[in-house]
């Protein structure tokens, strides 16, 4: 993994999304940086950054998105057989996270 820009603190997994319109993520990190590969299957990632927002058709397990902080992400339109592997540069801290979007944009016009 010569290519992930900082040292590996925590990976998760998500898989098994019964409900095809599922919506995950609806979140911001304040400093998390986190990369996320598809590693079966497809999903749509949706970026915002507070001024752009862009929508991806994630299914390439070959390359990941790095996802840095002060981005509000979410994904939806999972196949049936999606994968989906996270790697993030820090550990699970409840305090990073945005979760109200009017916030995030407070949070990145400062």
């Amino acid at each position: 993994m010569n290519n992930i820009p900082f040292l590996i603190k925590r990976f998760y997994i998500i898989n098994q999304i019964l409900n095809p319109k599922a919506i995950r993520g609806n979140h911001a990190h304040k400093t998390l940086n986190q990369i996320i590969f598809c590693i079966y299957g497809s999903f749509r990632l949706h970026l915002d950054d507070g001024r752009k927002k862009r929508a991806i058709l994630i299914k390439d397990l070959s390359k990941g998105i790095y996802l840095k902080k002060k981005v509000w992400h979410s994904m939806t339109n999972f196949s049936k057989d999606c994968a989906i592997l996270v790697v993030a540069d820090n550990y699970y801290d409840e305090h990073d996270y945005i979760r109200d979007y009017n916030q995030f944009l407070k949070f990145v016009k400062k």
